[in-house]
């Protein structure tokens, strides 16, 4: 008999064979930015990207950003909590720490720890689209652009199409387990001027957990605005902040006395000026994010409290040298800094400056070359190539890249539990540590089935050497004693020699308009990863990433109706802890569903939902807890013009 995973692979490999040529639909192959940064067809990256339309995400049901990329093909989420409370993200194998996480050109990603990445201080009715880039990244983006990066491009700051255009939106839910969660956002431009504006409120007193609930209270609001001062300039401004409160019991240890809660603020605030004529763009961007998290292991523990910063500034200038090539060159800063009653206060300075080339040759070839020289304060300089090449016909294209990649230790792993008078157990940082080191290459071919059908394969390996991870180290072993007691359990921060991953992935996109205004949208994929260890040694989150991975989202719409469902399927490594009876099974199936219906047609529809429909009882991180099925209901007024 064939394995799950056998019967997924056979499918997305047999499928190419039975295309033909026929001329594409453009849904299948839009434009990105993410891959190259000059706008270009998803099919001259040579790159697998994975775009998402913002009016997409009403209709799924999903209530944050992390659980919208969760169903996104190949993207791994791994969840702690529901609805926003927190995930980390993986894509092909690696730690979370490896996804870049970007909101219109600036880095989200938190220099405390990259638990923080999935708080993204924008909401869901402000979204243009999202662009999942998939592989090495780290030639444009720099540190962490590992495994791939996610890129959120929001309507204000999006290039204005000149056309007047308003749309609001407004939804409240209400559910099991106190839930009560609500949403709301606006957009308005006049063609010179947008502005927008959305808030997320999600609550809930949360599912039974061990001696406490998995309480929730997650809010977000942000305001943006763009202006195009004449044909060549326009400028554009955010601001957002973010509040979250939830329960945290098991998201950082598996100890019987874990019941932890947390809360985390966000101020974000970007801008950005841009001008374009003719063959010449140019770009600003800076940023500045703040971070307030405060940590309390349980009701008798003395609570962590740090405070991150993060200055960012990104300027690029693209030029069309010939008709047939481009060149794009930037320089970017950072400044990021920590004060710590846990890690102490800590202040790091990057810079770094890359130029990239787009270059047609004839009428199928691509390439798309880039180098950047990074300096870190704390590690010096690197030099970071990457190629990109594609090969495009009509109905198919070929496709391959190589790269190095870098990652800097974070605030936590440097420093976490380093500035306590006493530590008896858990997670500590190390200083020593260095940055990491990879080469990624990968191979890809993409088909185009008549109008409605695109399927993508990709073949990848990574291999890395001074991978950070979290291992278990008797005391003894401990490179540091000075407030460790003897005897202790402590896993530390370290550099693991060499890790290499290899994989395949496929994806598929289906988008089939009906007779009568119906529709079929399905999007599904499947990612087969193994992992080595040359050392042989058992770390944290490295042990954590599944090795076969599917997940998908389909919907029918109707012009008064409509039905979506997403679900994901797992397969990793089994892990327990007995203490609290936490289980980490070997495989698991997820699945939601929601119907909503037009009260009045495109305008005020009801819908009901269904999360965890199979009420499957799983952790994605051992010792963290996700919710069994829960069911909810409400309301969404939507207008636009």
């Amino acid at each position: 008999m064939f394995s799950l995973k056998d019967k997924l692979l056979f499918a997305v490999c047999l499928l190419p064979v039975l295309a033909s040529a026929q001329t594409q639909n453009k849904q299948l192959d839009p434009v990105t930015v993410t891959a190259t940064i000059q706008p270009t067809t998803s099919s001259r990256t040579g790159r697998n990207l994975v775009i998402i339309k913002g009016e997409e995400i009403a209709k799924l049901p999903v209530h944050s950003l992390d659980e919208l990329l969760r169903y996104v093909p190949g993207l791994e989420i791994q969840a702690r909590g529901p609805m926003g409370a927190q995930s980390d993200f993986v894509v092909r194998g690696g730690t979370f720490q490896q996804v870049l996480v970007i909101i219109d050109g600036m880095r989200v990603n938190d220099p405390n720890t990259g638990h923080f990445n999935s708080y993204i201080p924008v909401t869901p009715g402000e979204i243009e689209r999202i662009e999942v880039l998939k592989g090495a990244s780290s030639a444009i983006y720099g540190s962490e652009a590992v495994g791939g990066v996610i890129h959120i491009i929001t309507k204000a700051f999006a290039t204005n199409s000149g056309k007047a255009q308003q749309s609001y939106n407004a939804s409240l839910t209400g559910g099991a387990y106190g839930l009560v969660n609500g949403s709301g956002s606006a957009y308005y431009n006049n063609g010179k001027t947008a502005i927008s504006a959305g808030v997320l409120s999600n609550n809930a007193d949360g599912q039974p957990q061990r001696g406490t609930n998995g309480f929730l209270h997650l809010n977000t609001f942000s305001l943006s605005a763009s202006h195009q001062i004449n044909e060549n300039w326009q400028v554009a401004a955010r601001s957002s902040y973010d509040t979250r409160n939830f329960a945290a019991q098991g998201f950082y240890t598996t100890f019987a006395s874990d019941t932890a809660s947390e809360n985390v603020n966000t101020l974000w605030n970007q801008v950005q000026i841009s001008y374009e004529k003719g063959r010449d763009r140019f770009s600003f961007r800076a940023g500045y994010k703040t971070v307030d998290d405060t940590y309390k292991y349980n009701p008798s523990s003395s609570a962590n409290l740090s405070t991150s910063k993060l200055w960012q500034i990104l300027s690029t200038y693209e030029h069309g040298v010939t008709q047939r090539g481009s060149m794009i060159v930037g320089v970017q800063y950072q400044n990021k800094s920590i004060a710590s009653n846990d890690r102490g206060n800590h202040t790091l300075n990057q810079a770094a400056a890359f130029v990239g080339w787009n270059q047609t040759i004839g009428e199928h070839f691509t390439l798309n070359p880039a180098l950047r020289l990074d300096w870190n304060e704390g590690g010096g300089y690197e030099l970071v190539p990457q190629m990109n090449v594609s090969y495009r016909q009509e109905w198919f294209q070929l496709r391959a890249s190589a790269g190095k990649t870098i990652r800097d230790a974070d605030f936590t792993e440097r420093y976490n539990n380093y500035n306590k008078p006493t530590v008896a157990s858990g997670r500590i940082g190390n200083p020593n540590l260095t940055a990491e080191h990879s080469f990624s290459y990968e191979g890809g071919a993409d088909f185009f089935i008549g109008q409605h059908i695109k399927i993508s394969t990709s073949v990848f390996r990574r291999q890395q050497s001074d991978l950070i991870d979290w291992v278990t180290t008797p005391y003894a072993n401990m490179p540091r004693k000075d407030n460790l007691v003897a005897g202790g359990t402590y896993a530390l921060a370290k550099n693991i020699s060499k890790v290499n991953t290899t994989g395949f992935e496929g994806d598929i996109q289906y988008i089939h308009p009906l007779a009568n205004k119906h529709k079929i949208v399905l999007n599904a994929g499947v990612v087969w990863m193994d992992t080595e260890s040359s050392e042989g040694v058992t770390s944290f989150y490295i042990s954590s990433h599944a090795r076969v991975l599917t997940n998908f989202s389909a919907e029918y719409q109707a012009p008064r109706w409509n039905v979506s469902i997403n679900g994901l399927y797992k397969k990793r490594n089994p892990q327990s802890a007995a203490a609290i009876k936490a289980y980490v099974s070997d495989d698991y199936f997820v699945s939601n569903v929601k119907a909503s219906y037009f009260i009045i047609k495109d305008r005020l529809s009801i819908f009901g939902e269904v999360d965890n429909i199979f009420d499957r009882n799983y952790q994605d991180l051992l010792g963290a807890q996700m919710p069994g099925r829960w069911v909810m209901g409400g309301a969404r007024f939507s207008f636009s013009k």
